[in-house]
């Protein structure tokens, strides 16, 4: 059976996008939390396997200027399939005829996004909630005097 993809948060059990996010693995993201982020994405992808969902992520977009893909999920048993690969494609094709599509990376992950055309900017800065840890995961360079 193939993929079902849909492109809307109607029917979304947010508990199991939940438990997507654990497994995948991309952090313990409360279901309110998600349905949050995902209801104000402009683009946004669910990927469904015999009525589970196997895949999902997200893109903020203003419709013009930029767009910034996160929230790139695949279930560990679909992870090396392609899939992830048709998920960030779906969502780049999606943002296409905005000016820029940003993302940042699981540390180490960089070279499956240079595939998609995406390349290292040299002026990204960011502000964290816990920028202790983001540094201890590898987001974050410390600020060097």
């Amino acid at each position: 059976m193939p993929f079902e993809w849909k492109h809307s948060t109607d029917g979304v059990d947010w508990e199991e996008l939940s438990a997507l996010y654990r497994a995948a693995p991309l952090g313990d993201k409360s279901p309110q939390h998600l349905q949050t982020v995902f209801s104000n994405s402009l683009f946004k992808c669910f990927v469904y396997e015999h009525s589970k969902l196997v895949a999902a992520g997200r893109a903020l977009a203003d419709g013009a200027d930029c767009a910034y893909l996160c929230d790139i999920a695949v279930l560990p048993s679909h992870q090396g399939t392609g899939l992830g690969q048709q998920l960030v494609q779906a969502l780049v094709d999606l943002s296409s005829g905005h000016k820029k599509i940003i993302l940042y990376a699981v540390p180490g992950k960089e070279p499956f996004y240079k595939k998609f055309g995406f390349m290292r900017m040299k002026t990204a800065m960011a502000i964290f909630e816990h920028p202790q840890q983001q540094v201890a995961r590898g987001y974050l360079g410390e600020d060097q005097p």
